[in-house]
């Protein structure tokens, strides 16, 4: 054998600097993961799925609106179980005195008390976000202590459900890595290689978790999926590594075997990763930005267990070299001949019912119901803190609350609009300052002349009289001096904060029961001002019976917003809820959908352009990936569930920018091993060498979707598990059952549509029999062999062999008993391959193919590409007397 030359190739050099310098990179990547594992606990997780909402949507305008000009107290929907009505008087009454209770809603109705459950509706002294609000309702529910009690609270709800979600993690990641481990284990070869995969994992995992701290926030759904995603698609870099090294070393020592493996792995890997990444990238364009903060987090993911598996994997390779060595077992992935001949057999059969299903699927995910609310969805594990709410809605409903702004300064329109609006049969009850009753009857814009005010607080004439001609003073209204106080009118609101403004400013002085009036109307009069009134917008707070979404409830909106329209200019008015969110996201679900799946679905096809070299390849791979998705979401209609947009969503790009390597895998196999075999036994031998690979990457990626489903108390990350887990699952049968076939019959598609032409004379021909070759061997090789590059190979073939000696050479190395082989030299316009024909079985006529391209007469065919000593042989040809000597000693 002669001495391979060095490879002196830029791959070769970078693979040998990342192995020799292993020690470098080792110390590179623990300063790596010290700061990552600082960072951790910096990045900040959002809760609030309104808050990607995009920019130009009412509800995000509207929400901005609302925290520039008004305050929203904490509130609280407690409920206490078993206990009689009195019980419940008597419990409202403790609660309202209470510190840090502002307001107590208990009445005798069924909206408050039925079948011996009570419902407290709780107002407290500070925005749901601060600590003191927190502490008012530790307060509450400590003195409810013996009590069955169960609480619904926008205060602390984002602490609260990032513990379950730190809670659903880590029994995730446990039972994510008891699948991975017990994977690896069924389709490993060695079992030291095991340590190796864990731990590239979980440095790839540290690393992207801690990198996340360069966004600052993050949402919660990418927090929750994105290290077991990270885990379940990156695995395929890990394998393709290993095993490279492991057919590198069985005729290397172990650090050139990793250099190799590591400078032939590189490009594959990088070439295999760009599908899942364009799906991810395609994510980053939903108008919907959780996509944006999904996609650049989890393609960050992609990219760092690259960056892993290229620069720490090669070194822990070679450490562990001869525990792997030692550690050989025997795969336990069965061969799936089986299914390979189902595929031959079915190549007719099954493309168009392929074709059917993705049609039909289509169809069906289209007519599936979506939804937008996170309150629709039931996870099927509930944490402590979701069963109380889910409690609380189940026995009093859930809470449809609407928030419709204005512009402000009008008392009188505003109080014709909540008079009409509370006429609406959708509308539960209506809030605003026009019709907040205060003292005796009076509402809060109740305009009042100095003696209707005096009488109302029990004040002296002369003293409202000097109150309001300071207030026409400090409103520099002049007029209503000079034309009589006594016609002169003030909101009851208005006067009430000028006179407590007066007060603490030390510029009136009031009676002592006056004053403790005065305080105690202020109280409800400040909290009811901080949330309904602001800088130059008035709010209407609505609590409507519709749903939280659905055409129902889209149609009640318009109708409230026809009639605050008769008021107000149309551009002014805005609808803010959770009903309206939903119907953004529905508004602007189509457009993501589309943008997702065409640049998912043009991304890759670009790649696999490149890759196949054939227009037609990629579409028949896109189609097949493709019609997985929508066979995965039409399930859902056939079962009557509902489907979750953002799921879909997610899901659509992640189906397809990863399981597309599923395909990849059986496509790439099958184009090498037909050029040396029927393409019938192409397909069976494609999936048997398929198999290991999609077996581990695909069961992984379905076991993580699934606990991820089963475990997760949160609605919508467990959504998304169950869509991936069952997409993958999807495609993995597609892949197996379907796209078999579709290669199969589309295999002239594909030739037609290549880039570059193949020459027939250079393509190796199947061939059985007998014949002695020298020369390194590729190709499919079924029967007996003696030698590795110099001996007999006895039985079927069809390989391409690099010849080492001479065409003279080879003609010498047959035996006197064999037929002398008949040797074709090809002219220079061919390549100058020599192919070599020689005759085991005693017939001399010329082979006759059959319709699997097998030669019946059993003649052994190979391809020898020449050697720079072939050239000297060049003019070599066997004589037509040759040849009939030979086929006269077979015939003898």
């Amino acid at each position: 054998m002669e001495k391979e030359k060095k490879d002196d190739s830029f791959m070769m050099k970078l693979a040998t600097l990342i192995v020799d310098k292993r020690k470098g990179f080792y110390l590179v990547f623990i300063l790596l993961i010290v700061y990552s594992v600082l960072s951790m606990n910096k990045v900040k997780v959002n809760n609030d799925l309104t808050s990607y909402l995009p920019d130009s949507t009412e509800t995000r305008q509207g929400l901005d609106l609302m925290g520039e000009q008004f305050i929203t107290y904490g509130t609280a929907r407690i409920m206490v179980c078993n206990i009689t009505f009195e019980e419940a008087e008597r419990l409202a009454e403790d609660i309202r005195e209470m510190d840090g209770v502002s307001m107590l809603d208990f009445e005798d109705s069924e909206a408050y008390y039925h079948d011996m459950d009570a419902l407290f509706k709780v107002t407290f002294d500070g925005e749901a976000g601060d600590q003191a609000a927190q502490e008012y309702l530790n307060g509450v529910l400590e003195a409810l202590d013996g009590y069955d009690v169960y609480y619904s609270s926008d205060i602390g709800q984002e602490e609260r459900d990032a513990a379950d979600l730190n809670h659903d993690m880590v029994v995730i990641l446990l039972l994510a890595g008891v699948v991975i481990v017990a994977v690896l284990l069924f389709t490993s070869t060695t079992y030291a290689e095991i340590p190796v995969f864990l731990m590239t994992f979980i440095v790839a995992a540290i690393l992207n978790k801690g990198t996340n701290y360069w966004f600052g926030t993050i949402s919660f759904v990418t927090d929750s999926i994105a290290v077991v995603l990270q885990l379940a698609l990156a695995v395929d870099y890990a394998i393709i590594l290993c095993h490279r090294f492991m057919e590198e070393h069985e005729d290397k020592d172990a650090r050139e075997a990793v250099i190799v493996a590591l400078s032939k792995a590189i490009p594959e890997i990088s070439s295999s990763s760009l599908t899942t990444v364009s799906g991810m990238v395609a994510m980053m364009f939903m108008q919907f930005r959780i996509g944006y903060d999904m996609g650049i987090v989890l393609a960050k993911a992609i990219l760092l267990s690259l960056f892993s598996v290229f620069f720490l994997m090669p070194g822990l390779l070679l450490t562990f070299a001869g525990a792997i060595d030692r550690s050989h077992h025997k795969s336990f992935v069965p061969k799936i001949t089986a299914v390979g001949q189902f595929c031959v057999h079915t190549r007719f059969i099954v493309p168009p019912l392929l074709v059917a299903a993705v049609i039909t699927g289509a169809i069906l995910s289209g007519r599936a119901q979506y939804v937008y609310d996170v309150n629709t969805l039931k996870s099927k594990t509930m944490s402590e803190n979701k069963f109380s709410v889910e409690m609380v809605n189940q026995n009093f409903g859930t809470v449809n609350q609407l928030a419709v702004i204005v512009p402000d300064g009008d008392y009188e329109k505003e109080g014709q609009v909540l008079r009409e609006l509370e006429c609406l049969p959708e509308v539960n009850s209506c809030m605003g300052l026009a019709n907040i009753e205060a003292m005796d009857g009076y509402v809060l814009t109740r305009l009042l002349s100095p003696r209707e005010f005096a009488e109302l607080i029990d004040m002296d004439i002369e003293v409202a009289d000097l109150l309001y001609s300071a207030y026409a003073v400090d409103d520099s209204n002049y007029g209503a001096l000079l034309g009589g106080l006594n016609e002169y009118k003030v909101p009851l609101i208005d006067m009430f904060l000028f006179i407590y403004d007066q007060k603490e400013r030390g510029n009136i002085t009031l009676e002592e029961d006056l004053e403790e009036t005065m305080a105690d109307a202020y109280s409800q009069i400040s909290i009811a001002k901080d949330q309904l009134l602001g800088e130059d917008c008035s709010r209407f707070v609505l609590e409507l019976s519709v749903p939280l979404e659905g055409d129902e409830t889209y149609a009640a909106l318009d109708r409230i917003r026809g009639v605050v329209a008769k008021y107000y200019d149309y551009d002014d008015i805005y609808l803010v809820g959770n009903s309206t969110s939903n119907r953004d996201l529905s508004d602007s679900f189509s457009m993501d959908n589309n943008t997702v799946t065409i640049l998912t679905a043009l991304f890759v096809m670009v790649i696999l352009l490149f890759t196949f070299q054939s227009a037609g390849l990629p579409v028949l791979l896109v189609v097949t990936i493709q019609g997985s998705t929508w066979l995965n979401f039409s399930m859902p209609y056939l079962t009557g569930d509902v489907v979750y947009f953002l799921g879909y969503l997610v899901v659509s790009a992640i189906q397809m920018g990863a399981t597309i390597d599923y395909a990849i895998v059986i496509t790439s196999r099958y184009m090498d091993l037909k050029t040396y075999m029927p393409i019938k036994k192409a397909i069976v031998e494609t999936l048997n060498q398929a198999f290991p690979t999609i077996v581990t990457s695909g069961s992984m990626l379905v076991a993580a979707g699934f606990i991820i489903s089963n475990v997760s108390t949160n609605a919508v990350v467990a959504a998304i598990g169950l869509a991936l887990g069952r997409g993958t699952l999807t495609s993995i049968g597609l892949v197996l059952l379907a796209l078999p076939q579709t290669l199969l019959i589309g295999d002239i598609i594909i030739e037609k549509t290549a880039f570059t032409l193949r020459r027939e004379t250079v393509k190796p021909l199947p061939a059985g029999g007998r014949i002695r070759m020298s020369g390194h061997i590729k190709g499919y090789v079924n029967g007996v062999i003696e030698g590795e590059f110099t001996g007999l190979i006895d039985g079927e073939m069809g390989a391409v062999v690099r010849a080492r000696d001479t065409v003279e050479q080879m003609r010498q190395n047959v035996p006197v008993q064999e037929a002398p082989p008949r040797l074709e030299a090809a002219d220079e316009a061919e390549g100058g391959d020599i192919r070599i024909v020689s005759c085991g079985n005693g017939k001399g006529q010329e082979a006759a193919d059959d319709s699997s391209g097998m030669p019946e007469d059993g003649r052994a065919h190979a391809s020898w590409n020449r050697t720079e000593s072939d050239k000297e042989t060049e003019s070599a040809r066997v004589q037509k007397g040759e040849e009939e000597e030979a086929a006269n000693h077979d015939e003898r």
